[in-house]
């Protein structure tokens, strides 16, 4: 697949070619809290106004919990008043996949992250300007990485090709 992805400059280069990530439960178990297990892999909700993550204002970019794959920045983020880390678009359109999601007698628009589909939320069409569009995150899918630190986000697909 192809995704944007970190360079040990700090700079978001891509598209690059990128494997999937697949790990088998007990794995993914492994590496994260229950609760990261529970939202991420098993596509729950963590509860309004609770998340880590909502108030942040620090400069920088949110990656994947399970696969560290960039998906959104501090730019693209703003307060939408539903409790939820919110975004109107993503670090780039190859990062993240949807799916119809009709769980709850709802019919919603599920955001998965594209290299190890990580259930990141659910996308809406109520968003501002530019996109019109809300990408209301978990924060327990994410990690926040200072701007300052993007370095350490280097990809090898982002090294194996020169960061081009």
């Amino acid at each position: 697949m192809k995704v944007h992805v970190y360079d040990n400059h700090g700079q978001l280069v891509g598209p690059v070619e990128s494997p999937a990530v697949i790990k088998s439960d007990a794995e993914w178990q492994r590496q994260l809290t229950p609760t990261q297990y529970a939202i991420a892999r098993g596509k729950g909700t963590e509860r309004a106004y609770c998340g880590t993550l909502l108030d942040n204002k620090r400069d920088g970019v949110y990656v994947c919990v399970c696969c560290s794959l960039p998906l959104f920045t501090s730019g693209d983020k703003f307060d939408s008043g539903t409790g939820w880390p919110s975004f109107f678009q993503p670090v780039a359109p190859e990062n993240v996949v949807t799916a119809e999601d009709l769980s709850y007698g709802m019919r919603r628009t599920e955001i998965l992250c594209v290299r190890c589909e990580a259930h990141l939320g659910h996308v809406f069409e109520d968003g501002p300007r530019p996109t019109g569009l809300r990408f209301c995150v978990n924060s327990e899918s994410l990690v926040f990485v200072d701007r300052k630190d993007l370095a350490t986000l280097a990809d090898p697909a982002a090294l194996s090709t020169g960061g081009r």
